[in-house]
Parts: structure tokens; sequence; C-alpha cells
């Protein structure tokens, strides 16, 4: 049998840039245990796979380990396969997923994401969340899935010693760390070895919560945004309420065919 497979850089305009996605389109579902070896052997942190449905497309999202609630940069490389590729008329994509549905569209060079907002809630400062890092941030939340410790400089999130044997064993999905930005309005990373992914490039996700965030502390409700991977990512996000629009550009990498 094969299957189509598509490989893109997501919220970058540069190859080698941004988060790296696979893509499978599919006609039905294979098994999970099928879906989930496809992904192992990509080796990405995420790999995508839709299916078409009576009212939009089901998407659903596997790193190499484990199957996960939500994922911004490999949503919005689907959504690029289907905009260039696939020759997907609308100028609006619904996708239902594990995370509820997910409304992709373009604006002008732009591939926007349409995403629940994250609640976020300060936790109390302990050793068990103080000793992932060698720095002390200011303050701690936690979110659905993930912890999102603030730093006071830019500085800071890009040299900070990070220990993922202690983020590991977190009750989490990852940790997000952010701060004030130089070139932008807040920067980022986030650490995620519980998922089989010890950084990721950059995690559109993880923006539902940062966005609500930094429109609390900057009054702006359109923000610029900057993950400090070594790959760096460039993200513009909206605050809606309940809703965060995260947009960014897409690069195509490599398409081909895989036999199962």
């Amino acid at each position: 049998m094969k299957n189509k497979i598509y490989q893109l850089d997501a919220f970058t305009d540069k190859l080698f840039g941004g988060n790296p996605a696979a893509v499978c389109p599919l006609v039905e579902w294979l098994p999970d245990s099928m879906l989930q070896n496809i992904a192992m052997e990509n080796n990405l942190a995420e790999t995508a796979f839709y299916v078409k449905e009576n009212s939009g497309y089901r998407i659903r999202w596997f790193t190499p380990n484990v199957e996960v609630d939500l994922c911004g940069h490999a949503t919005l490389a689907a959504a690029y396969v289907l905009f260039n590729i696939e020759q997907y008329a609308e100028s609006e994509i619904a996708f239902n997923s594990r995370s509820g549905m997910l409304k992709v569209f373009r604006r002008d060079d732009l591939i926007c994401l349409d995403f629940p907002a994250d609640p976020i809630q300060e936790v109390a400062l302990n050793d068990e969340l103080l000793n992932c890092f060698d720095i002390q941030p200011e303050k701690i939340y936690k979110g659905l899935s993930d912890y999102l410790f603030i730093f006071s400089k830019e500085s800071q999130i890009k040299n900070i010693g990070v220990n993922l044997f202690n983020i590991e064993k977190l009750k989490a999905r990852g940790v997000i760390i952010t701060s004030r930005g130089t070139e932008v309005d807040f920067v980022s990373r986030f650490f995620a070895p519980q998922c089989g992914i010890n950084e990721d490039p950059v995690t559109g996700s993880a923006h539902t919560s940062l966005t609500p965030y930094w429109r609390s502390v900057l009054n702006k409700d359109e923000m610029t945004a900057m993950q400090l991977s070594p790959r760096k990512g460039f993200l513009i996000c909206r605050y809606l309420g309940d809703r965060i629009e995260i947009s960014g550009n897409v690069k195509l990498y490599m398409s081909g065919e895989i036999y199962i």
C-alpha cells in the first residue's frame, strides 16, 4: 500500500527554519498502531494525519512516542498541503480534532489557525518546578497541558540551563518559558521530554497559553512572537477572548510516498 507524505517547515518563510512536520493525507483511518509507527519512523516532532469527513476533515497528531491533543505547527502544515497541493478550493478549512473544531484560513500570504485559548492559573513556586532550570522564574502558571514559566529578560530565555530529567518527571505535556522580546513582543522556548521532544523548534499550541498571558501584561490584542530554538520561528498572535488566532508561513521541503 502506498500513501502520500509531505514534509514542511512551519512558522517560517525559509527552508530549514521553523518546525518541521510530516503530513499524511488518508482516505480512511489506519490502525492507531500503524499511525504511531509512521510517526516514529518519521522521527519529527509531529506527524499529522487527516481524513475527509462530511463537515470537513478530522485531524490527528502524533509525536514519535504518543498521540497529542493539539498541535499548531502540524495543523498549519496540513492546511498548507490542502490549500496549495491537494487543490482545496475553499478559503477556510474546518478540522475536527480531540481539541474540538479548529478553523484554518488564509490571510494574504499567511495561514491562520483559530484555536481555543488555554486558561492558565498561577501556581506556587516549589522545588519540583524550580529544579527544572538554573534560573528562578518570576512566576509560574499551569494550563490544561503545560507549565508556563515567566522570566524577566530575553537573554535568560536564550541562555538558560535546562534539566530535562526534572522536566520529564512533571505531570504535564511540557514546559514553556517566556519573557518580553527585544525585537518582538514576546519570546519563548518549549521543552517536552515526556513526549519524546527535548526541545520543540516552534510550538503553535503553546501560544494558546502565551497569548492570553502577554495580552494581560502588554494590553495588546495582536502581538508578534518568536520561539528561540536553534531553528527559530515567527508567529503573529491575536487574542479573541476564548479563542486565539495564530498565524505564520510554511515552506514545503519534500513530497513523496510511503509504502506500508
